[in-house]
């Protein structure tokens, strides 16, 4: 693995990792909500039996990457597009997973001649979705986090700062906090210890500097994405576990209705962290673009 940063407009910095072949397929990785460039993802020998160059980033306010207050989901194109650019990459695959799938589909929008597949698991709809009851299906805590960051920033900001320092100090506190809202399938997922080990390396990462990454994510799903799914042109592959409760699986119904040619994978007895073990799938179809 190697990082990197590279500049942004304005003057921000991202933080920027790649693995695997550094000579294959490029295909960007979006990191889920909360999380950061070393989150889960295939090991570095994978990738390169794969012939892939995965490229993952800091999302601006987590770990190494500067904040851009007010961020909208549509700016995580920009950010590709510099980043592809540092890279001397014309065309790429993106995979967005959970939090990562709205800034994906941005991408797939709004940089159409540059992306050329678009894989999306366990994804969030816009807030405003018409015809989707957003909130229908939710797990109460993830209801009352979004419930709450309607009201607007400060009445967020102390208590995900708060919390971001208690994981920051124990990262494996947000995985055990998460447990008991877990359905069984997810719970034997997040039990294999080397996944664990991914996970609290991710949030301890996230977290480096506090929680504007987080605050700033949640903020941007429930606002304007800046684009319409609707005009996205490029082959989209959705994936969902039936039985996830923390993205439900109506939104990706919802993207898969409007997405033209979108491929909808729903899984049986799998749920929101079962999208780990689709992740190696989902970047070997992506990258055979």
């Amino acid at each position: 693995m190697t990082t990197r940063l590279v500049e942004a407009p304005g003057g921000r910095v991202l933080a920027v990792e790649t693995a695997g072949d550094p000579g294959g397929r490029p295909v960007f990785l979006l990191h889920g909500t909360p999380g950061s460039r070393g989150g889960p993802a295939p090991r570095s020998s994978v990738l390169s039996r794969m012939r892939v160059r995965l490229i993952s980033f800091d999302r601006p306010g987590y770990g190494d990457s500067a904040r851009l207050a007010g961020r909208t989901v549509a700016a995580a194109a920009e950010d590709v597009a510099v980043i592809a650019d540092a890279l001397g990459l014309g065309r790429f695959a993106v995979l967005g997973r959970s939090g990562g799938g709205p800034h994906a589909l941005a991408c797939a929008a709004l940089l159409p001649e540059r992306v050329t597949r678009l894989a999306v698991l366990v994804s969030l709809a816009p807030r405003h979705a018409e015809g989707l009851d957003w909130y229908e299906g939710m797990t109460p805590s993830n209801v009352h986090a979004y419930r709450q960051a309607e009201l607007g920033q400060p009445q967020i900001a102390g208590a995900f700062q708060v919390r971001s320092n208690v994981i920051r100090r124990d990262p494996a506190r947000l995985i055990r906090d998460l447990v008991p809202e877990l359905p069984p399938t997810d719970r034997s997922v997040v039990s294999d210890a080397g996944l664990r080990r991914m996970l609290v390396s991710t949030y301890r990462q996230a977290f480096r500097f506090g929680a504007a990454g987080w605050i700033d994510d949640v903020l941007a799903f429930l606002a304007d994405w800046g684009f319409e799914v609707e005009s996205i042109r490029r082959p989209v592959r959705l994936w969902h576990g039936a039985d996830d409760q923390f993205s439900p699986v109506a939104h990706s119904r919802w993207l898969a209705d409007r997405i033209p040619g979108a491929e909808l994978y729903l899984e049986p007895g799998a749920a929101h962290f079962g999208a780990f073990r689709e992740m190696a799938r989902a970047i070997g179809w992506a990258a055979d673009g």
